[in-house]
């Protein structure tokens, strides 16, 4: 599959996806009839280096198909970039010489599906691990993390994969959302669940900042914004197309030139932050990190105006469920939430530019 293969599948997917998308979220279910489709054009691999045997896309294409995945099916669009920011770190560990190779080439072999288990996890943690002989309990596969305060050198965090059909790995049936209902972002129960200890990926310590996370924050928020700009630019769509209806108000002119600005502020600040990540291949930094996170929180404003702007320009009707705004409206509101909140951002990179050592405890 050549690369622009990729955009010719996002064209031909769409109409399918647009005509999926109203049913997952009035049933709450995952958009899990589009991830065969997904597959069909090998998309889950399309980031995987050719000499891997992946599609040997850049970063900037890949955003790109987000981005349009967006527009189409916003719950698809973000579940999808779950899955490709944690291929895209291990990209970029690959071009350093780290460990990675071996998880590519079977993603690249299957078309295997990663799953993180979000940004609650933060920097210490939410689960809790204690050693056992041969391994640390703590899985296609889930990428966690869990605290450790009984290791020998101090207290202390564990990343390492956990298959989703391990014994003690229970979905639970919780992801019932005001929007993005179709991603299916459920909690994940992991009790008394054991992972070999060669399958841990990084140990780091614990009340520490770790490069683990100048990689996650660095390549992550152009993907996940992606999907939420390409569902701004939906709305914009649908909006223009019912302004001719009342185009000579002036009401309806001015809102559709704030809706354009808004929609234009989003568009150039997820850009900035896609050629900001590089083809991968960004040096890691807590300054690249917060610069990314700054953008993310321009992005999150902007699209949300958009969105908002988008129902003030079609009016009354943009309240209805015959069209799809009000679901954009509930589906956009989920942007603040991924890392860094607004005003979480707003403090870690005051206290991170004050040269503060606990920047990150927010």
């Amino acid at each position: 599959m050549t690369k622009r293969d990729f955009q010719d599948a996002v064209r031909q997917l769409g109409p399918l996806l647009r005509e999926r998308a109203a049913r997952f979220d009035a049933e709450d279910g995952f958009v899990s009839e589009n991830y065969p489709d997904l597959k069909q054009y090998k998309l889950f691999s399309m980031l995987v280096p050719a000499e891997l045997g992946g599609g040997g896309a850049t970063l900037a294409e890949l955003c790109q198909v987000v981005r349009g995945l967006g527009q189409h099916c916003a719950s698809t669009a973000l579940a999808f970039s779950m899955h490709q920011h944690l291929v895209a770190a291990t990209v970029l560990r690959h071009k350093r010489g780290q460990p990675g190779a071996k998880l590519l080439e079977k993603i690249a072999e299957s078309e295997r599906i990663l799953v993180a288990t979000g940004a609650t996890d933060w920097v210490n943690s939410n689960g809790r691990a204690k050693p056992v002989e041969g391994g640390s309990p703590v899985a296609d596969l889930m990428i966690t993390s869990f605290a450790a305060d009984e290791e020998p050198e101090g207290p202390s965090v564990i990343h390492c994969p956990v298959p989703l059909n391990a014994p003690g790995v229970t979905r639970l049936d919780d992801w019932h959302t005001l929007g993005m209902r179709g991603t299916g972002s459920h909690t994940v129960e992991l009790k008394d669940v054991f992972v070999p200890a060669e399958n841990v990926a990084v140990k780091r310590p614990k009340n520490q900042w770790h490069a683990v996370w100048d990689v996650a924050l660095g390549i992550a928020p152009p993907l996940y914004m992606a999907a939420y700009v390409g569902l701004a630019e939906a709305a914009s769509t649908v909006a223009l197309g019912r302004a001719a209806l009342n185009s000579g108000a002036v009401v309806t002119q001015l809102a559709v030139g704030q809706m354009e600005v808004a929609l234009t502020t989003a568009q150039l600040a997820w850009q900035d932050m896609v050629v900001r990540a590089g083809d991968c291949d960004f040096t890691p930094s807590p300054e690249h990190a917060s610069a990314q996170l700054v953008r993310k929180t321009i992005v999150t404003r902007a699209v949300k105006e958009t969105v908002e702007l988008a129902i003030e320009v079609v009016g009354g009707a943009g309240y209805f469920r015959n069209l799809p705004l009000e679901r954009f409206w509930r589906d956009v509101q989920a942007s603040h939430y991924h890392p860094l909140p607004e005003k979480r951002q707003q403090l870690f990179t005051g206290r991170h530019r004050l040269g503060q050592k606990d920047f990150w405890d927010v």
